[in-house]
Formats: structure tokens, sequence, C-alpha cells
């Protein structure tokens, strides 16, 4: 593999990257294995990010590598449409095995964007087929990150992916944002101050009549804006106005689900069952991009009430269900049975936790939030620099062989679910130490 001065970096346009500033210093991986990253020049990089929030069994996981090379061999591809292969029937029971009681149906995609988008469409086809196609709207939530279909896009709230796009999707409102750092600053798990924010659905129905909603979709951590974790009870509150005007309720865990909160899925955690989950990320431990969004009972049962010749959703994709995107899937759930990965993060939160808010009082630090294996320290913005000091830091801590992710200013931790108490001294200790030299 050639080096950073041996690339042609020309042709690659980046994606979510200031293309022009990283190519001026490229930062490459050849390999990786384990809780590691490794540098063409064969140092290694402590992943304390999963990747992209995705690699929840830790990187290069042979029973994967060797699941996916098998099936190819076998089975490159089979299409979904009117036939499949039994990998895909296989990993659906699977995966409903894990899920909330009354999840009962699996429709499958190729990533986190194209499960939420095939989540609105599922909830836009609902209400219709219940004879209530007035139903478009649909409702999102300020600060959140559902993707980059048109639908996703519409329904998230992060005004700088928005406004290059302009004309997204009519017919959304946004709830606004649960996070307030003079009543929430270094809260440990869920703020106990904030659950009247769920009340803000009932003036949107006010103002938009319920008979025009058809759901509303939230993370239910908000991982990529900074890890704005729900006031306890706000979860709970928005369920029951969703049951109160019959709209449906969707739960966003591309990055919550699969261990990274706690269980397969972080509705279990917060005692809250939506209607429809969407998953990606973790489910394949990011080898193999895959989608995955559920439903329960009552919403796949209102498309089958036509002819049975009929096709009930017309909706879906080319490598919906890929056998080897399954057989990826289905030796990660193994790996993650096998070792106790969806109860891990209860394992070490409370490690993780102590480590995260020992930063506190530390230079430009202003808020620490965690919850699972997920947490997020906030720091200061350099005056008219929005963002820089994040990047610098993101950039010491990698020269430092820590890969730490930034969100403007904010520093992102969420590593494999494999991670031992010395890494976790490691990357935070690492933290520490550009913060006091910076």
């Amino acid at each position: 593999m050639p080096h950073a001065a041996e690339l042609k970096t020309d042709a690659f346009w980046m994606p979510f990257t200031a293309n022009r500033r990283y190519k001026r210093d490229p930062v490459l991986f050849a390999a990786a294995e384990g809780m590691y990253y490794v540098r063409p020049d064969g140092s290694r990089v402590l992943d304390g990010i999963a990747g992209l929030w995705c690699v929840n069994a830790g990187h290069r996981r042979p029973e994967i590598v060797q699941a996916i090379a098998r099936t190819a061999e076998a089975l490159d591809y089979a299409p979904s449409f009117q036939m499949s292969h039994p990998l895909a029937f296989e990993l659906a029971e699977r995966l409903c095995g894990h899920a909330p009681p009354g999840f009962s149906q699996v429709f499958y995609s190729n990533s986190g964007s194209e499960a939420v988008d095939t989540a609105l469409k599922i909830a836009l086809a609902y209400h219709r087929a219940r004879g209530q196609g007035q139903r478009l709207r649909l409702i999102g939530r300020e600060r959140s990150y559902h993707g980059v279909g048109f639908g996703g896009l519409s329904v998230s709230g992060i005004g700088g992916q928005r406004k290059a796009f302009g004309n997204l999707l009519p017919m959304v409102d946004h709830l606004p944002h649960t996070y307030d750092r003079e009543h929430m600053a270094y809260s440990r798990g869920e703020p106990e101050w904030g659950a009247h924010h769920a009340e803000a659905l009932e003036r949107i129905v006010a103002l938009h009549d319920a008979s025009t909603i058809a759901a509303v979709i939230v993370e239910p951590v908000a991982g990529s804006t900074g890890v704005l974790v729900p006031p306890r009870g706000y979860l709970k509150r928005l369920r029951e106005i969703c049951d109160k005007h019959g709209i449906l309720l969707i739960f966003d865990e591309v990055i919550c689900a699969f261990g990274r909160i706690d269980g397969a899925f972080a509705s279990a955690y917060f005692d809250v069952t939506p209607d429809i989950i969407t998953s990606a990320k973790g489910l394949t431990n990011g080898a193999i991009p895959m989608g995955a969004t559920l439903v329960r009972d009552h919403v796949y049962e209102a498309f089958m009430q036509g002819p049975d010749s009929a096709i009930e959703l017309s909706h879906g994709y080319t490598y919906s269900g890929h056998p080897v995107a399954c057989a990826a899937a289905l030796a990660t759930l193994d790996i993650c049975e096998r070792e106790g990965l969806f109860s891990r993060s209860r394992e070490l939160w409370p490690y993780w936790e102590s480590a995260a808010h020992a930063l506190k009082g530390l230079p430009k630090v202003v808020d620490i939030r965690n919850i699972g294996m997920l947490a997020a320290i906030e720091l200061a913005p350099l005056e008219g620099k929005p963002g820089q000091r994040g990047y610098d830091t993101h950039r010491a801590c990698l020269a430092r062989d820590c890969l730490i992710r930034s969100s403007g200013d904010t520093m992102l931790l969420s590593p494999p679910l494999t991670i031992s108490r010395a890494q976790i001294d490691q990357l935070f200790g690492t933290l520490t130490e550009v913060l006091k030299t910076a």
C-alpha cells in the first residue's frame, strides 16, 4: 500500500471532509485489528470511536471475515424481489428475537440513511393503508441526525447539513432539542431536568392538527450532534403523546443499537417501545454496509389487507438483504451473544463515566456528557473559528496514537465494546494531556 507521499488523492471526493485541508496532510490506515488501526508505517492507533460508531466487536474479527468469504464463494448475490436466500430469513428471525416485544418484521437496506428513509416511507404508507392518507407530516427534532437521504435530511435538525440543499421534503416540522447547558452541565447519564421539552409535541399537534401528522422520529440519544442524552422521562412522554394522537413513533437507533447503550436495542433501556426502529452500523460490525428497519406487528398488519398477489409496499433496494451482508450480521450477532457484548456497556459504564468526568476543570472544557459507552467532552470554541479547537484537538490526539472524533468543538468517544480499562485510561489520559498543553 502506498504511503501518503506517494498516493494520488485528487480523484476521491471525500464525504463530510474538508477535502483541500485533508489532502495537504492525509491520514491513512492500512490495516486494523482488535482495538487498533494500523498506519502504513506499521504504527498503531487506539480506536476511540469504533470506526464511525460501528465496530462494536473490535476490528477484523476472524469469524466475520470467514463468514463473508465463505458466503461470497457460495452465493455472491441474490435479489430480494420475489425471491431470496436462507440467510435473509435467518437474520430477520434473530434480530426480532433481540427486539422489544411486538417486533416481528425486518426490512433490509444498505445503510442507516436508507433505513431511515424506509421507516419514513413505511409510516406514510401505513396511514394511507388505514384510510388516513392525509397524515403526511413528519416531525423531527433540532440537533438530530438521520442520515443524508432526502427524507432523513428533511427530518434532521443540523442546519449546516441542510442549508446547501434548499428544497427538502415539505410537510416537516421539528421539535426543539433537549439540551440546556445551564441546567444539564456535567450530567451523568439521563439529566433530571428537561422532560418538559416533550410537551412541544402537543404544541406542534395544536398547530398542524394531529390528523395531518404521520410520525415523530428521534434518536434516543442524539449522537453526531454531541451525545445529547434524553432527560429522564422525556421519551416516555413522547410515547404517550404519540399514542394519544395516533402518531407513529420512530426511534433511530443507527448509533444506539447493538450494545452501545445497553442491550441489543436502546429502547429497552429507556423502557419505551416505539413503532419502528432503524438500525445499521453495529449490525455488521462495520464490515459490510447494511441497514435494517424493524416494525411492530400492527404496522406490518396494516399492509396485509389487500389481495395476496399484490405488492404490499412498493419499496426496496437492489441490495436489500444481500447474502454477504446477512452473513456478516449473523456472525456479528454470534460474537455479541457469545461474548455478552450487548451487556458490556453496563459492566464498563461506571469506569467509563468516572474517566470521562475526571476531565472536568481542564482548560476550555465546558461540559461533559455520557451514557452507556458514549461520551462527549465539549470545548469552548476559539473566537471567530467555530470547530477549529475541536479539529486541532482531534489531530493532536491522533499524533499521540489515539483516534478521538471531533464534531464541531465537541470531542466524541464511542469505542469498540471490547475496550479494556487500561485502554479507557489511555484514551482519556491522552485527551487530558492534549487539553493541558494546547
